[in-house]
């Protein structure tokens, strides 16, 4: 996924029924079943890979929540300094977020605009941030290559196309700005989008940083799961951790049937996550839809009536984004924002939406079937920055969540600095994401807020 910026009884789909769980969304979206149509799951389904359930008490130097980008990453980094780590997850690693993005690895990780950051955190704290990013960005390439990770990287950097004349002339003059800073910057000229083999119906030019590349998001998680089971630790899929509670030496977890003791824990669920594990989380997070489809392999003929032959990675100046790119096997994938219920009902609409949107943007492709449609959930916070740090009273305990849609990045270099603060060492934590999170309004109700201020972005959108 990207995006640029019920106290209940829940039924799951292995079997066990866990009550009091303060999710976010309808049951539907946290079952596993909700993976259903992921192009990438289909492609790589790694039936070979078996993940074992925990089913017996027993201690971990550090337990992990979540199976993701951010979880995997801090047990392959605790793994290899040799320290006993454990990761739960609800279903599976991948399972979530991670294993059905939209696959730019890419800067980002902040919602709130470098202006905004800027005037809270000044140019020092923007410079920070942007260093982070890159070397988030940086930290995925070295650990692909270490590890012998094959997850189809294309694209170099990413560019932002404009979706009106004024978003043209401010992309135009960021680029400006960016270029007196003495930054790489390709702007391309509206005319100049066939040379690029860009060409569409509805977008202008627009700005290419040249950090970041595109890759298949479930290869890479399962990578990163392999290597940190090859590192030592152990990793437990269908083990829901459905309460947390302070012990003589630290943890106590509560699983179906199971307790787990550990001394220390790393929470790394993100918009997966529930309001209370922990308690402290709740209200803390926003999560929120976004949508994928995948067409079927494009032929030749119709990448050349499209003028489309680019692999870049490329999204838009929308505040309501489209993220589209061409994969390696000529299959267009395009996702966008929206969807306020995780019903079959609201999937269908979604569905409706995307593919119109993706036959306005390409319309030589109106006949092109796109057998893959899935939703996700990314996660939001109210400040739009992420936040990575120890959890307020509750000793040797880390939280990293917010990635608002780019999380494979800034995501797992979060986990290595939750690594690093669970073991510690020194973590390299910009200023911009030590500030906790505040809580948004309407507590578990706080999705009402959702159809206002996508009514009102969708109205800028037209007039922007």
């Amino acid at each position: 996924m990207k995006c640029r910026r019920k106290r209940c009884a829940v039924q799951f789909a292995f079997g066990k029924k866990v009550e009091n769980m303060s999710l976010i969304f309808e049951d539907r979206a946290y079952e596993a079943a909700s993976l259903r149509g992921c192009f990438w799951a289909e492609d790589y389904p790694r039936s070979d890979l078996v993940w074992p359930q925990a089913k017996a008490d027993f201690s971990a130097e550090v337990a992990i929540i979540g199976a993701g980008y951010t979880g995997l990453s801090a047990a392959l980094h605790l793994a290899e300094q040799g320290i006993d780590v454990a990761v739960f997850d609800m279903h599976a690693p991948g399972w979530g977020a991670s294993g059905r993005s939209g696959g730019f690895c890419c800067l980002g990780g902040a919602m709130a605009s470098d202006s905004a950051i800027r005037a809270r955190f000044g140019q020092d704290g923007l410079d920070e941030w942007d260093s982070a990013q890159e070397n988030a960005v940086d930290l995925v390439a070295a650990l692909m290559k270490r590890h012998a990770i094959l997850a189809d990287t294309h694209s170099d950097g990413e560019t932002q196309l404009a979706h009106s004349p004024r978003a043209y002339r401010r992309l135009m003059q960021r680029a400006a700005r960016d270029r007196e800073k003495g930054n790489t910057i390709n702007f391309i000229e509206t005319q100049d989008l066939a040379e690029y083999g860009m060409s569409n119906a509805s977008l202008l030019g627009g700005r290419t940083e040249n950090v970041g590349f595109g890759l298949h998001p479930r290869k890479y998680v399962l990578g990163l799961a392999e290597a940190a089971k090859r590192a030592g630790a152990k990793i437990y899929s269908n083990s829901l951790v459905h309460g947390i509670s302070r012990s003589s030496d630290g943890y106590e977890l509560a699983l179906p049937s199971v307790k787990v003791r550990a001394k220390k824990l790393i929470l790394a669920t993100n918009g997966y996550s529930r309001d209370d594990v922990p308690k402290w989380l709740k209200g803390r997070f926003m999560p929120v839809q976004s949508n994928i489809i995948v067409t079927r392999e494009l032929t030749d003929a119709e990448l050349q009536s499209q003028g489309w032959t680019s692999s870049q990675m490329v999204y838009d100046t929308r505040e309501l984004l489209h993220y589209f790119r061409l994969l390696p096997d000529n299959r267009m994938m395009f996702g966008m924002r929206g969807g306020i219920t995780a019903t079959p009902n609201m999937d269908r609409k979604m569905h409706q939406l995307i593919r119109r949107d993706f036959e306005q943007m390409f319309p030589a492709w109106s006949h092109v079937e796109t057998p893959w449609f899935w939703t996700g959930l990314v996660c939001l916070t109210r400040k739009h920055v992420p936040f990575v740090g120890a959890i307020p009273d509750m000793p040797n305990a880390f939280a990293g969540f917010g990635w608002h849609g780019n999380g494979i990045a800034i995501g797992t270099y979060a986990g290595k600095q939750l690594a690093a603060m669970a073991s510690g060492q020194d973590a390299a934590i910009p200023t911009v994401m030590k500030g906790r999170p505040t809580r948004l309004p309407f507590g578990k109700r706080r999705r009402m807020i959702l159809p206002p201020i996508y009514g009102a972005l969708a109205v800028r959108d037209v007039i922007s």
